[in-house]
């Protein structure tokens, strides 16, 4: 899944534009009840705009004026941060996951830094919920497996050969990286105690069987 396959696009996405004077920007963020928004000029993404952003620039600014004058004079492109806290749309959206730090919204761009829309937060948790099969009910089998070429071909024999309904399928490292460990979900049947029993067989060490 690529990162423009989940994206908001730009005309669905809340931006500012850098022109924008922080009082402008202040109501959107307050209307629509949203946490931070890019920051665009000429449809250019220059840097992300906050809540907290405006208020760290209004205390740490040198220029004695009170709040009123300081948000409506000061755009958005004055205290505009974070010029680097964007994805290239051509990206796998797992690369999304070390970037959702501060904000719960990162820009999409181009090549050329073009905005091209948003990934939320909630659109990356969705794409996870839904490889790790979430929202179907069945059987999650947790077990371990010794690292050697061959063995999830040897896996997906055994899950034909009974006929199992794969919900989902994922793998991790062990922490001495001598094993793998694999959570598989399928749909729920009468032959799963037998299914358990012939991986155990051919050397699978199972670690729980829980319907979910």
């Amino acid at each position: 899944m690529f990162v423009k396959g989940i994206m908001k696009p730009a005309h669905k996405s809340f931006t500012a534009e850098a022109s924008a004077s922080l009082s402008e920007v202040l109501k959107v963020l307050d209307e629509k009840d949203i946490e931070a928004m890019p920051v665009l000029k000429s449809g250019q993404f220059t840097g992300m705009i906050s809540k907290e952003i405006i208020f760290r620039a209004y205390f740490n600014s040198e220029e004695e004026m009170d709040r009123k004058t300081f948000l409506r004079e000061t755009t958005a492109g004055d205290v505009a941060m974070y010029e680097g806290f964007y994805i290239n749309d051509e990206e796998v959206f797992e690369h999304t996951l070390p970037l959702f730090k501060g904000f719960s919204v990162l820009a999409v761009v181009n090549e050329s830094k073009k905005f091209l829309g948003l990934v939320t937060r909630f659109d990356v948790i969705e794409q996870f919920e839904s490889a790790f099969g979430v929202k179907k009910q069945g059987v999650r089998i947790a077990f371990t497996s010794e690292e050697s070429s061959g063995r999830i071909e040897r896996l997906g024999d055994i899950i034909k050969s009974y006929h199992e309904n794969v919900i989902s399928l994922a793998t991790f490292d062990e922490t001495d990286k001598l094993a793998r460990r694999i959570v598989l979900k399928i749909e729920d049947n009468d032959n799963i105690e037998a299914f358990t029993r012939k991986l155990e067989k051919t050397g699978f060490r199972i670690l729980s069987v829980k319907k979910v």
